[in-house]
């Protein structure tokens, strides 16, 4: 018997079966809510700001996937390793994260998600974390149906920690508290997750973002041409799926470096159409259409009432998202 059987408290042991390594996992998703609250029937997380990274490990091969299944091993060989060392089979959710100072920074992760050479990975000067928050199987069990409070309390036994691996804690009921402490220290945060969930393979209520600032992804329908001494673009035009069909939320000026203006450039240009891609009339001058292929996350004061963004500013590309998946949030 696995010890860590022996925290399951009776009532819940039938809740477990057995199950098959599946070659791939659609992690739970959380949805986003401007009512925040307090509740002893829910825990508080942070919410880390990196990608989301599921981790199957059959005791002989482990597989780093993305949110939208890309294979991450080679870009981020540092996790499979301390992954190859626990001594059990298993299903891990978490985020990879790179951090500035004390505050996980998505622009800082950029420096590694493009790289594909495991080398190269290994030499940057960018450490990457991954942050453990829930552990839907083990040692071929699936945990699923068992409440989230006990899954956590599972997954803090059965892991060997150490950088790179650390596990996400959480506090208890008192969530209107912890979102001000995090507001202050200028976390993106907190992820409330109802205490006695079990785990879905969709975005649901059980979970809840509590976001400081207003930011989401965004797909890139075009760019306006650069003036003065810019170089590479003015402002990408970016937009949401609404009805199938991409809604026009704004450009966005502000937040690039001259490195990822002229990167971007080189590689909007590649996917350049004719023809406008959204589905309603977008008026703006010097523009140049492209392929809506591409995502980025924005971050943004507000939404104005004629549905565009108010002081929208750069943050990053997002290569782990579907743009058809991009929906106002």
């Amino acid at each position: 018997m696995s010890p860590w059987k022996n925290i399951i408290p009776k009532a819940h042991t039938d809740k477990i079966k057995k199950h098959s390594m599946p070659g791939k996992f659609h992690p739970m998703l959380a949805k986003l809510t401007h009512d925040h609250f307090s509740d002893a029937d829910w825990i508080y997380e942070r919410k880390w700001d990196g990608i989301r990274c599921v981790v199957l490990n059959t005791g002989k091969k482990v597989q780093l996937l993305s949110r939208n299944q890309k294979k991450l091993n080679d870009t981020y060989p540092e996790i499979e390793a301390v992954m190859e060392k626990q001594d059990k089979s298993f299903i891990l959710d978490g985020e990879i994260v790179a951090f500035s100072g004390d505050v996980s920074s998505f622009s800082r992760l950029q420096g590694r998600m493009q790289i594909r050479d495991r080398q190269q990975a290994l030499e940057t000067d960018i450490k990457v974390y991954y942050y453990v928050f829930d552990l839907p199987a083990c040692d071929g069990y699936d945990l699923e149906d068992l409440p989230l409070r006990i899954r956590k309390s599972i997954l803090k036994e059965v892991l060997d920690y150490g950088d790179p691996l650390r596990y996400t804690s959480h506090r208890n009921e008192e969530g209107i508290k912890f979102l001000r402490e995090a507001c202050r220290k200028k976390w993106e945060g907190l992820i409330a997750k109802k205490a006695d969930s079990s785990y879905h393979h969709s975005r649901t209520s059980d979970w809840l973002k509590f976001k400081c600032v207003n930011r989401q992804e965004f797909v890139i329908g075009g760019f306006t041409g650069p003036k003065g001494q810019r170089i590479g673009f003015g402002a990408l035009l970016i937009g949401y799926y609404k009805g199938g069909k991409l809604r026009y939320a704004g450009k966005v000026g502000t937040g690039y470096s001259d490195k990822q203006l002229k990167e971007m450039s080189s590689e909007l240009k590649k996917i350049e159409t004719s023809e406008s891609p959204y589905g309603e009339a977008v008026d703006e001058d010097n523009v140049y259409w492209v392929k809506p292929e591409k995502v980025c996350e924005v971050g943004f004061t507000e939404w104005t009432d004629d549905g565009k963004l108010r002081h929208p500013r750069f943050i990053g590309m997002r290569y782990d998202k579907e743009p058809e998946k991009v929906i106002k949030e």
